[in-house]
């Protein structure tokens, strides 16, 4: 195998690779797709989440009528669905994990009994964990 000099190549094989102005426009143009993608990732994970909560309302929308069920009455607080309240003669829980009492922004769902639309009222009151709001803020109530 022949080896050639520079002087041999010549200017136009002496020159091989990128340019630093070349990788600086490829890195740039790689930030901007990752922001755009990266933001659309976070935007349905939060949609996720606020869907989570949703399903969280149904579920213990169930484990507050499993307590019913068994003692006749809604329970006075979401507690009760942990631990045994004083006066549930037939208390067969628990019925719930302390987790299953806060949504996925580990905001406390609100339980009202007896309830403006039903028994007991239970509301997810979205990412800020506030009454109103819209988007991922919106409130959310088992009788929706």
């Amino acid at each position: 195998m022949k080896r050639y000099t520079l002087q041999q190549r010549g200017q136009r094989g002496a020159v091989s690779g990128f340019t630093l102005i070349e990788m600086i426009a490829v890195l740039v143009l790689i930030g901007i797709v990752m922001t755009i993608v990266g933001g659309k990732v976070m935007q349905n994970f939060q949609n996720g989440e606020y869907k989570a909560g949703v399903a969280g309302v149904h579920s213990l929308e169930m484990k507050v009528q499993a307590f019913m069920l068994d003692n006749g009455s809604a329970p006075a607080s979401l507690n009760d669905l942990v631990a045994r309240p004083g006066n549930a003669a037939n208390w067969n829980g628990p019925y719930a994990k302390e987790a299953d009492l806060k949504d996925p922004f580990q905001h406390p769902y609100f339980y009202k009994a007896p309830g403006d639309h039903g028994d007991f009222d239970i509301i997810f009151y979205g990412k800020d964990g506030q009454p109103g709001g819209d988007g991922l803020n919106k409130d959310y109530g088992n009788w929706q």
